[in-house]
């Protein structure tokens, strides 16, 4: 599990490819500190395993479900990419809940300064617009952020400084592919609803059951 909070940028290095997953081989220092393999590092929000590392990067394998969800197929030898370690039992929560489950992508439509601040819109697709409400939570390249508005085809995000400085969200551009997972707590409770034998949590199940 993560938070969403970046420690670090890394840079990629290498990217070996095959007919539809690859290797990706990244530079890093802060993630590096403790690694081990078989851990697990947040790159651009997607969970992948550490394979391989030496004192300056690490290597995870990409399947080809990760490469048809993800951004990950776009990256280039020198790409920055947002890091993260799974949070550690003792850790602080700083973030939301983020699983590293990549549910699609979505695509930087405007940037827009406002004083300290910076809006980002960003279009996506229904299927994953309809877990996104105003002022909840949604994971961005990994980036925890705070939902400020919610659109018909789109939404956005109120980047402050900090974040602007310690991730890569405003270095890229307008077209520019952005990872996307939905606050997973909204998925489960539309998977539990729906499958209620009852046909699900309506008024009178509601009342039936003493909250109402």
């Amino acid at each position: 599990m993560f938070t969403g909070i970046i420690e670090e940028v890394g840079t990629v290095r290498g990217i070996r490819t095959t007919a539809g997953a690859c290797v990706l081989t990244i530079a890093a220092d802060k993630v590096l500190e403790d690694v081990r393999m078989g851990d697990s590092i947040a790159v651009n929000g997607t969970c992948l395993t550490v394979c391989r590392f030496d004192g300056s990067t690490f290597s995870a394998d990409v399947m080809p479900e990760t490469m048809r969800r993800t951004n990950l197929g776009l990256l280039q030898s020198g790409s920055k990419v947002n890091l993260e370690r799974a949070m550690p039992a003792n850790g602080r929560f700083g973030g939301h809940i983020v699983s590293g489950h990549i549910d699609g992508t979505g695509r930087i439509l405007s940037y827009r300064r406002e004083d300290n601040a910076v809006w980002v819109t960003i279009g996506a697709d229904l299927e994953i617009l309809r877990y996104i409400v105003e002022k909840g939570s949604i994971a961005i390249d990994g980036i925890s952020l705070t939902v400020a508005r919610t659109g018909q085809e789109d939404f956005a995000v109120s980047i402050i400084p900090h974040t602007g400085a310690e991730t890569t969200l405003l270095h890229k551009k307008a077209g520019d592919i952005v990872n996307l997972e939905c606050d997973i707590i909204a998925k489960y409770v539309e998977k539990l609803c729906g499958n209620r034998k009852s046909g699900g949590i309506t008024e009178d199940f509601l009342a039936k059951h003493g909250f109402m």
